[in-house]
């Protein structure tokens, strides 16, 4: 399986898991009545699974974006030209104050 593959689907996994534990936590604290709800209605489990996998999809992508980001390969230095900055003299300047008429 080649490198890219896995790496998106080992992040994807680990998205949907965070998504999962991001659910508990709401169901578990009751976050908006949201225990009562779910356990109260007929499709409580379908708004389960519908909650985890939207959140689920959001992390995916955040953590898979995080994850290619983060890849980067040594070439040597990057970012321009790197030449020395000269040196910064500070120079007193000359500002006269007008007054505005008043209308």
């Amino acid at each position: 399986m080649p490198k890219l593959i896995r790496l998106y689907i080992t992040h994807v996994l680990i998205g949907f898991g965070v998504a999962a534990l991001f659910v508990a936590v709401l169901i578990g604290f009751n976050v908006a009545n949201l225990r009562h709800l779910v356990s109260s209605t007929n499709g409580g489990l379908l708004a389960v699974f519908l909650l985890w996998f939207s959140n689920g999809i959001v992390f995916a992508g955040v953590q898979f974006a995080i994850a290619v980001m983060r890849l980067r390969e040594d070439d040597g230095p990057s970012g321009g030209k790197h030449q020395p900055m000269l040196s910064r003299v500070l120079h007193p300047v000359r500002a006269e104050a007008t007054a505005k008429p008043r209308r």
